[in-house]
């Protein structure tokens, strides 16, 4: 199964999403741009695994210590690509989020799992391969409280990208 682990959002922080994405792709001569039901914010990408290191990673999810937080999307931003570039609204850095996200990827990386050693950029892809002469702007703040992260099966059906939760890890009221 090709996994990752992710924050999901609630359906506000969502539409507002949404209305980005379709900023972006009118000011856009083309693009593919990101469904609704896939906005997530990944925190570790782990690509192809086998059952046995999906149970390690469920294992390493329910032993970080996690309690809830907010995330504040503030900007608009790009990967330069060939081809296209890959279009993001940026979540703005935060001590919780980016505590997780290490625990996360220390504890995977002692456990075996090859996992990217670039710094971590919290980002929510809103298209790819998108050709546009726009720059990057900043945008007013908005966001959530986050209370769980999920690890998600990533998979083709139907000519699309779909992405389901197989295991859940809710926040603890104090950590």
């Amino acid at each position: 199964m090709r996994l990752f682990i992710a924050i999901n959002f609630n359906d506000g922080t969502k539409s507002r999403l949404l209305r980005l994405r379709d900023e972006l792709s009118k000011k856009s001569s083309g693009g593919n741009f990101s469904l609704i039901e896939n906005m997530h914010l990944t925190l570790v990408f782990l690509g192809e695994c086998d059952p046995g290191q999906t149970a390690i990673v469920k294992a390493v999810m329910d032993k970080v210590k996690f309690g809830p937080f907010e995330i504040a999307i503030d900007s608009i931003g790009k990967f330069a690509r060939e081809g296209g570039d890959i279009w993001w609204a940026g979540a703005r850095e935060n001590k919780a989020l980016t505590e997780l996200q290490r625990e996360l990827t220390d504890k995977l990386i002692f456990e075996g799992f090859d996992l990217e050693k670039r710094k971590y950029s919290p980002h929510i892809t809103l298209g790819r391969k998108v050709e546009t002469d726009e720059k990057p702007w900043r945008i007013e703040p908005f966001g959530e409280t986050t209370y769980a992260f999920e690890l998600m099966k990533s998979e083709r059906l139907n000519n699309r990208m779909v992405y389901t939760a197989i295991h859940r890890r809710n926040g603890e009221k104090y950590v």
